[in-house]
Order: C-alpha cells, then structure tokens, then sequence
C-alpha cells in the first residue's frame, strides 16, 4: 500500500464521521493525544505506530448541519448507480417518484429512487405496494457533507470504515 495515499477516517467523538485526513496528520492528533487510534493496517510505519485507517477525537466537535442537495448526480451516488427495484446496474436510469407526482409526490431523498425503466415502466402511476415492488435499499437522505466520499472509499477500498458510516453495512 502506499502510505502517500492511505486516506484515515476522522470519527468526532460520538463516533460519527466527521473528516477525511491523510495518515501524516492523523499521526499528529493520535500523537499530540488529540485522537485515539481505532483501526489500522497492521503495516508500521513509525516505531510502533500502525498505519491508521480510522481515528477518533477524543473531544467533540459541533459541526453545523449542511444538508445535502438532491440532484440527479447525488441521487444515483446515493443509489449507487442502481435500480432501487431489481438492482441492476445501468447507465440509462431514472428517477422514480415511490408516491408518485400525480398523486402529490414531492422530490424529496424519501421519495425519489433511481430505478431502471422497465421497473418503472412496470410500477407506472403506483406506489411499489401497489405494483408488489421491493426496495433494495430503502430511500432516505443521505446523512452529513462526507457522507459521499466517505461512503465511495469505504466500498473501494477502506472497507472497515462500512460500520461508521450511517446506511451501511459490513
């Protein structure tokens, strides 16, 4: 692995995501007493200091809410390039209203899914219990500004980070 581009999950000290850091300055909060080392490499990188993968603070931080904006791109991050019905993977998504617009359906994180068009095609002007259609993921908004990038490295490569991030799982 290369330590120049080991990315460390910054945890706040309830433990939720809070920043995405190289290992260098997680080196200098874990040292300074700053954080405390949760996960690492195994790979030493300095006398007995672990190569870090998550740290936490060992005081809290208040961050100010910033909510995420629903667009198309955020959507189909969010959905991971998925159809939230039969969860195939295709370039030629669309954005599907659960309750739908003609029956007063708003855009919301909670009511929109990408979903391909033949499930759309079949869910029609329905809502998925009506046309006996499943979630593969239920829809919800995505929580807090790192809540993309983190949720992109943890899925490519960082996967013990999966159990801090809210909405995924190991």
């Amino acid at each position: 692995m290369n330590h120049a581009k080991c990315k460390v999950l910054v945890l706040n000290a309830s433990y939720e995501p809070l920043n995405i850091c190289n290992w260098k300055r997680a080196f200098l909060l874990v040292f300074k007493g700053k954080a405390e080392q949760i996960e690492n490499t195994g790979k030493v990188v300095y006398r007995n200091f672990n190569l870090p993968t998550v740290i936490r603070l060992r005081k809290y931080i208040k961050v100010p809410y910033k909510e995420i904006p629903l667009t198309r791109k955020n959507l189909m991050i969010r959905d991971n390039y998925a159809c939230q019905y039969c969860s195939i993977k295709s370039g030629s998504l669309t954005i599907d209203h659960v309750l739908p617009s003609s029956r007063g359906g708003t855009d919301t994180w909670e009511n929109v899914v990408a979903c391909c068009q033949s499930c759309n095609v079949k869910k029609g002007n329905k809502t998925p219990k009506e046309a006996n259609m499943h979630f593969a993921k239920p829809p919800k908004s995505p929580h807090g500004y790192l809540y993309f990038e983190a949720t992109r490295l943890a899925t490519s490569k960082f996967p013990n980070w999966q159990k801090y991030i809210i909405g995924m799982s190991a």
